[in-house]
């Protein structure tokens, strides 16, 4: 099959754009059967049923992470100060 120049190509692609009926894909399909048996039910705009648990504040968990940082740089520090050179 001959390659098409990129004119040809170009209009292939605006005329399949312009298709006024344009077949839905398969997961489309497949859901508009399945729901055609078993409609789902309604769920609410970002409905969550379970209740928010608590969350640690941002700034604990910056200080715990600082913290960390800083344990490892003394702890480094002192491993280096008493190896021999």
């Amino acid at each position: 099959m001959p390659e098409q120049d990129d004119a040809e190509r170009e209009f292939d692609i605006k005329w399949a754009d312009a298709a006024v009926h344009k077949e839905p894909s398969a997961r489309a399909r497949m859901l508009a059967a399945r729901w055609k048996e078993n409609p789902p039910e309604p769920v609410p705009f970002r409905g969550d049923p379970r209740p928010v648990a608590r969350h640690r504040s941002s700034w604990m968990s910056t200080a715990l992470v600082l913290a960390g940082v800083a344990a490892l740089i003394l702890l480094l520090g002192y491993l280096r100060f008493r190896a021999p050179y």
